[in-house]
Order: C-alpha cells, then sequence, then structure tokens
C-alpha cells in the first residue's frame, strides 16, 4: 500500500510540494535557466507530474519532456526523505529515466534544500 492514497492524495501532497518548491525564487529560477521539461510518470497511485521553465502541472499535458523519469509514489516518497539517493534509485532500476539525465544530475544542488522542507511540508499534510 502506497503513503499515496489515490491520484488525487498525490498530487495535492506531492504535486502541492513541487508548486511550493517553484514558488522559491531559487529553484524556478534554475528549472528556467536549464530550460528543461522533466515529466514523471509515477505508479501506485497513477500519476503524472511535470516540471519546467512555465511551472508544474498535472496530468498527461502537450508538452515534449526532455527527460521522463519512472517511478513509484514511495520512491519519490523515498527519495525526498533521504533514504534514497537518485544514483543508487537510478542504478537499482527503482527510477527509470529517458533522456540526458545529467541536466537533471547538474538540479541536484539546488533542490538539496527541499530535503529540509519536505519532512516539514508533508507532516502539514499528515504524512
Amino acid at each position: 500500500m502506497s503513503i499515496f492514497k489515490d491520484t488525487d492524495h498525490l498530487y495535492e501532497t506531492l504535486g502541492g510540494f513541487w508548486k511550493a518548491l517553484y514558488d522559491m525564487d531559487e529553484f524556478s529560477d534554475s528549472i528556467k535557466k536549464a530550460d528543461i521539461q522533466i515529466k514523471f510518470e509515477i505508479s501506485d497511485p497513477n500519476a503524472v507530474i511535470w516540471v519546467g521553465p512555465d511551472g508544474i502541472e498535472f496530468g498527461e499535458q502537450g508538452l515534449k519532456a526532455d527527460i521522463t523519469m519512472k517511478l513509484a509514489g514511495d520512491t519519490a516518497h523515498a527519495f525526498w526523505k533521504k533514504e534514497l539517493s537518485l544514483p543508487v534509485a537510478l542504478a537499482k532500476r527503482k527510477i527509470k529515466s529517458k533522456g540526458n539525465i545529467s541536466k537533471v544530475m547538474k538540479l541536484l544542488p539546488v533542490v538539496k534544500p527541499a530535503y529540509d522542507f519536505y519532512p516539514e511540508y508533508m507532516s502539514r499534510h499528515g504524512l
């Protein structure tokens, strides 16, 4: 059973977290500067989250992904709780990527402050 009850719950919590991150100038400026469109295809529950220069979108969109990351909801949760690093997740195939992963790796320093924000944000949502 996933930490996320259903797709709506995932969009509300994990999606809301991404939107809160994007509201932070340093994060959104870095995404805009990188000019990267990332598509997260999440399973258990099924959801799609887009992170790109124009913001955060949910569901299928008429966008072209530079990078597609396939992962389970619980894998995303573990990543943000610092229980799983991106290189390890990729090596163990817990996250499957398609596209130029080096672009995503360059963004890791920008998301480091989000690791501290994630537990606080999720606790406000009962997780």
